[in-house]
């Protein structure tokens, strides 16, 4: 299911942000974009998310903003200065061929600018109220797409229930109409209709045509998929695997029709289903 989230948690005179964005996967897959920093919340990271979620390709973005909540003025840490010129002299008497120090690289100097070192433990309850945050908003977000999804899944089960409705009375008919066909065929091939042959082939055409049993099960998968959507919670997998099921069923179906009326049904039912499947595979 896709969704987007954002936070931002101050840490010392540093905001940690933090971005979560998710699109559509049978799979959880996560995917972390994180400086060097923050490399030490990806664990923790990983956790509250694989704990949140089970579905959905999750890119997972981090960074450090300095500042704070509050601009402050920036100072050159002298002490930290004159150790680096010191340094900077003793690598050049010893490397005479070795570059200075660039200004742009004294400025970037951990600590040049007067900025507070931010722990690990720090940094670590930081993240993991960072994600917890995103995750709540992204789990509404997601709610908020589920309850589309059902609204359109259940529309397509009370049309499949109207079309498995609509074909029950046919079935006794077609395999009647069926056997006088048959009958009469085998009757003009092979001789009288009283021939214990005929009423072997006539029976096992009837048998084989019979699709009572396929309708029985469309019934019950069809019941199953409305009180999993009905209970909520999670619920992907199970409805692709009822997905798997109602296809089946219609393609038995379609294969043992013998009337244009039931195998146009069943043609619907496998749209119908395939339509199902493909949106299920966004469900948490």
């Amino acid at each position: 299911m896709t969704g987007f989230a954002t936070a931002a948690v101050a840490v010392g005179q540093t905001t940690l942000n933090l971005e979560l964005r998710t699109v559509n996967s049978r799979f959880l897959d996560l995917h972390f974009r994180l400086p060097d920093e923050l490399r030490v919340t990806e664990p923790l990271l990983r956790e509250q998310i694989t704990g949140a979620l089970s579905r959905g390709k999750v890119d997972c973005r981090g960074g450090l903003q300095a500042g704070g909540d509050s601009a402050r003025e920036l100072a050159l840490s002298a002490p930290l200065l004159a150790r680096l010129v010191a340094l900077d002299a003793s690598v050049r008497d010893a490397l005479p061929d070795a570059a200075p120090l660039s200004v742009a690289e004294v400025l970037r100097w951990p600590g040049m600018l007067g900025d507070e070192a931010v722990s690990a433990e720090a940094l670590l309850e930081a993240a993991g109220r960072a994600v917890r945050q995103a995750l709540g908003e992204l789990t509404a977000s997601r709610q908020r797409e589920g309850v589309r999804l059902a609204a359109m899944l259940m529309e397509r089960v009370t049309r499949m229930r109207e079309l498995v409705a609509q074909v029950t009375p046919r079935v006794p008919e077609v395999v009647q109409e069926y056997q006088a066909k048959l009958t009469q065929r085998l009757q003009e091939a092979i001789g009288s209709a009283d021939d214990e042959r005929i009423r072997t082939e006539v029976g096992l055409f009837a048998v084989r045509i019979d699709v009572a049993e396929e309708l029985n099960r469309l019934s019950a998968h069809l019941e199953e998929v409305e009180r999993i959507l009905s209970k909520g919670g999670s619920a992907g997998k199970r409805l692709d695997f009822l997905m798997q099921e109602l296809n089946r069923e219609a393609n038995t179906l379609a294969s043992k029709s013998v009337a244009q009326d039931v195998g146009n049904v069943a043609m619907e039912l496998k749209l119908l289903i395939e339509q199902m499947r493909e949106q299920v595979q966004n469900i948490e």
